[in-house]
């Protein structure tokens, strides 16, 4: 991974092309949209949150089918959907260290978020993808969503939804293959960045990032992947994750 370099390149995508992120406006989200638009590699670059014009609310399927009505509409042919959003704990409570810890509304909650809220984005952007020639839809998904690599417990809410977003990816990704043999769906893992979500919890002698910094490796990552590596969960190196 080219840290050295000042923004991802994405010479992988047919030039002309939109790129949408959806929650544009959190910590990776924002660095994401700025390389995007610093790469020139796409006609436009359009960022959805709760704040813009039209509004996109991941609860809320209703705002999900406006804003993928709205690149409909605009006409070049969509590359790349990149869903940067992510629920780990509030200003109430942190994650769960225990099954005691377990309670039904803020499970509920962390799967609205992490799980459905992007399935549903699938459901209505997927579609919407170039029929030919490379595009890519990435969420954002977390190494201890891993069912293989938890070795530690605890993160019961955070954990699960997760790993339901990434069998929501890989599921997906099947479905996208049969229909367009170029088009790529994957789960990325971005390490540990220096963002509200991650704040409480990022330790001396990790590799702490910049938002900035992460959005140029996943891009990175995106930018050298085939259409054989769909369906497949791959850290910000690069390096694939086991389910």
């Amino acid at each position: 991974m080219q840290d050295s370099l000042e923004y991802a390149t994405l010479q992988s995508f047919p030039p002309g092309g939109l790129a949408v992120v959806i929650g544009s406006t959190g910590g990776v989200g924002a660095a994401v949209m700025a390389q995007l638009m610093a790469s020139s590699a796409f006609a436009d670059v359009i960022g959805f949150s709760r704040g813009s014009s039209p509004a996109l609310d991941l609860t809320s399927e209703a705002t999900i089918a406006a804003a993928a009505r709205d690149i409909a509409a605009r006409g070049p042919p969509l590359r790349l959907v990149f869903v940067a959003t992510g629920f780990l704990h509030d200003a109430t409570s942190g994650p769960e260290k225990s099954w005691r810890d377990l309670d039904p509304a803020r499970l509920a909650h962390a799967f609205a978020l992490n799980a459905i809220g992007p399935a549903l984005a699938m459901k209505h952007f997927l579609p919407l993808l170039a029929p030919s020639g490379k595009s890519v839809f990435a969420a954002l998904s977390a190494r201890v969503g891993s069912i293989g690599d938890n070795g530690l417990g605890g993160w019961h809410g955070y954990r699960a939804s997760k790993a339901a977003l990434n069998q929501f990816i890989h599921t997906n990704a099947i479905e996208l293959r049969r229909r367009w043999p170029d088009a790529i769906c994957v789960a990325l893992h971005p390490g540990t960045v220096a963002t509200r979500l991650s704040a409480p919890f990022a330790k001396s002698g990790l590799d702490v990032q910049t938002p900035d910094i992460a959005a140029r490796r996943l891009l990175g990552v995106i930018d050298g992947l085939d259409a054989d590596k769909s369906g497949g969960f791959f850290d910000h190196r690069g390096e694939a994750i086991p389910w």
